[in-house]
């Protein structure tokens, strides 16, 4: 039994042995170490593009797989600095996040303007940073739900960033405007040269009902995947679907009775599916994220992620809390073992 098997303990047949039977994994475009020979220069991305996307793939634990594991660490904005760093006060210190993604073998870096600048000079040549460009700032009260850009485009560029990263809250009442910021950022940073990763959440009270949380709902997060793209995210990051039927159950918008029917099943990994072929068949590569940090469940729960993300054809995991909100040596551990995920050839496409 593989160590991913043990880890999954009695779902390992469940999510291991799934043939999808709805969207074939031949019409996918999968990830592999030729991507971007095979996919992405099909695309209008500039050679600097491509160079700064090659540059993720290869680094880290995973590199030459094409396949991603990102550290994001902009939570002390989005939820405090005290909420996010007082678990590891160590990193209320931005060189020990990249120190964190260095030791764990990940791709890629993400943090925040001020986090990433202070630290450029010692970290931008040992691996890729992004730069989140926007956040949902948490000291305004009352709340407010909405994402402001803190950073420019050229700001990244300058400080040696190989990617840029935004939010779109889809659904909200601010959607449109962010829309059209996100869509002016996202040029930019393509004129630059540079990749861009959309985290393409939905926000709307409205999509909570009888206990039911829409915001997991394939077929909503599948048309949130379906604009990212549509911005010319070469990068989409999205929750895994926990649920379906947004669009039937809440009674908006339009969809087709095969989405439910034909293209989905109750199945996580077909779920999950449904969220790759919103992303362009999987020419814009899924990455779904590792969620908060729950303490002891947090190993099972990542691996787990992996495990469905990489059998639905998606192209990685980015994990934050899970590997943060622990000492270095245990967050190095768990983001290994996501890792090893898709280091597995036995966890295959299904």
């Amino acid at each position: 039994m593989s160590e991913t098997a043990k880890i999954l303990g009695d779902e390992a047949s469940y999510l291991l042995e799934h043939r999808c039977s709805t969207i074939p994994h031949e019409q996918l475009h999968l990830p592999g170490p030729d991507f971007i020979d095979r996919v992405m220069t099909d695309s209008d991305r500039s050679p600097q593009v491509l160079r700064n996307m090659q540059a993720l793939y290869n680094h880290g634990r995973l590199g030459g797989t094409g396949y991603l594991s990102i550290l994001p660490v902009d939570q002390g904005i989005e939820h405090s600095a005290g909420a996010s760093f007082a678990p590891n006060p160590l990193y209320f210190d931005p060189a020990n996040i990249v120190e964190l993604a260095l030791e764990g073998g990940c791709n890629a870096v993400a943090s925040t303007l001020g986090g990433l600048a202070s630290v450029a000079r010692r970290y931008a040549h040992r691996i890729p940073m992004i730069l989140k460009l926007n956040h949902n700032e948490t000291l305004s009260y009352p709340a407010m739900y909405d994402q402001t850009l803190f950073a420019q485009v050229d700001q990244a560029f300058d400080m040696g960033c190989a990617a840029v990263g935004a939010t779109i809250y889809f659904g909200s009442p601010e959607s449109r405007r962010q829309i059209m910021e996100i869509s002016e950022a996202f040029e930019r940073a393509h004129e630059l040269g540079m990749v861009t990763v959309l985290w393409a959440y939905l926000r709307n009270p409205d999509f909570k009902q009888d206990g039911t949380d829409y915001h997991l709902a394939a077929d909503l997060t599948g048309q949130a995947n379906h604009l990212a793209a549509t911005l010319k995210a070469d990068i989409v990051k999205q929750k895994l679907p926990e649920t379906n039927g947004g669009y039937r159950d809440i009674g908006f918008g339009h969809t087709h009775d095969k989405v439910y029917s034909e293209l989905t099943s109750d199945h996580p990994i077909d779920l999950a599916r449904y969220q790759v072929a919103n992303c362009y068949l999987g020419r814009a590569g899924l990455i779904n994220s590792g969620g908060g940090s729950k303490g002891a469940s947090d190993l099972g729960e990542a691996v787990r992620t992996a495990v469905i993300n990489k059998r639905g054809g998606g192209m990685g995991l980015i994990s934050g809390r899970k590997a943060f909100q622990k000492s270095m040596a245990e967050g190095a551990q768990l983001l290994n073992a996501i890792q090893d995920v898709y280091l597995d050839p036995q966890v295959t496409i299904a």
